[in-house]
C-alpha cells in the first residue's frame, strides 16, 4: 500500500525550516502532527512533600527545557529567590540557550554539555564541591541518576513535573499509513487511548531502541526504525521507505 498520509506522535514544528515539511513537500505526502503525551507540572504542595529546600543547593542540573520551566517555576511559587551566583549544568546548547528566558546569560556560570549526559557528567566532575539538584520529571531515565552517583557528587532530585497521556478521542476513527512514535510513552498513550488498537496495514515508525521494544512488547510490527547509520534522523527514515514503497 502506498503512503499518502503520516501521524508525528509529536507537536508541530515551530519552524517552516523543519525537514518534515520538505518531506510532505517532495514526497506529496500529508503529515500531521499530534502530542500522544503532555507535561503537566506537580503541584507546590506536592513538591514540598519531597522536602526540597532550595537554599540548600548551589548548582542547578538542567536536561531540558521542560525542567527550565518548572525549576523557575516553582522557585516562584516557594518565593524563594534564585542567588546571582547559582550554577547552571545544561545537557545541551538548546537548554542553556532557552535558559535566557529566565537569567541574563551573560552574567550568570553556566556549563553547557555535548547533548548526551555523559559529556555533561564530565563538566559536572570537575565541580564535585557544589550541592547539585536536579530538577526532573515523574520518569527519569536511570542513567542519570547511575552517572551523578558514579561520580560520587553530592545531588538530589526534584520531580517537578510529570508525563501525561493526552486524549486522543477525537482519532478514533481516523486512519493513517504510518504513525511515528518517539518514546515509549507515545505507544502507553495509544493503548490508553484505544485499547484494542489493532496494526493491520498501519506502518509503525520508531525511533530509539527504547521505543522499538516497547513497540514489540505490545505484539506490535516494527516497520520503520531510525536511528541507523544509513538513516540517522527520522524524517530520512521516513523518505527512504516511502520512496521504496511509493515505487511499487
Amino acid at each position: 500500500m502506498k503512503v499518502k498520509t503520516i501521524l508525528v506522535s509529536q507537536p508541530a514544528p515551530k519552524t517552516e525550516t523543519s525537514p518534515y515539511f520538505d518531506l510532505a513537500e517532495k514526497q506529496k505526502v500529508k503529515i500531521d502532527f499530534r502530542s500522544f503525551i503532555h507535561v503537566e507540572g506537580i503541584p507546590v504542595k506536592e513538591v514540598r512533600t519531597q522536602k526540597i529546600d532550595l537554599n540548600n543547593f548551589s548548582a542547578i542540573i538542567l536536561t531540558s527545557r521542560n525542567a527550565v520551566d518548572h525549576f523557575f517555576r516553582i522557585a516562584e511559587e516557594m518565593r524563594f529567590t534564585v542567588p546571582d551566583d547559582m550554577k547552571y549544568f545544561c545537557q545541551s546548547e538548546a537548554v542553556a540557550y532557552y535558559l535566557q528566558k529566565y537569567v541574563v546569560y551573560r552574567k550568570r556560570k553556566i556549563y553547557v554539555g555535548n547533548r548526551t549526559f555523559p559529556e555533561l557528567s564530565k563538566l559536572i566532575k570537575k565541580h564535585k564541591t557544589e550541592k547539585f539538584l536536579l530538577p526532573s520529571s515523574d520518569k527519569l531515565k536511570a542513567l542519570i541518576p547511575n552517572e551523578l552517583d558514579k561520580l560520587g557528587v553530592d545531588w538530589k532530585r526534584a520531580d517537578l513535573y510529570r508525563t501525561v497521556v493526552s486524549d486522543l478521542s477525537d482519532l478514533e476513527n481516523v486512519f493513517y499509513d504510518i504513525l511515528v512514535f518517539f518514546s515509549p510513552s507515545g505507544i502507553d498513550s495509544l493503548f490508553k487511548n484505544f485499547p484494542d488498537f489493532k496494526q493491520n496495514d498501519t506502518r509503525i515508525a520508531v525511533f530509539g531502541n527504547s521505543t522499538i521494544k516497547a513497540v514489540k512488547d505490545r505484539d506490535l510490527r516494527v516497520d520503520i526504525a531510525a536511528p541507523t547509520p544509513e538513516t540517522p534522523s527520522m524524517t530520512m527514515a521516513l523518505e527512504k521507505y516511502i520512496k521504496e514503497n511509493n515505487k511499487k
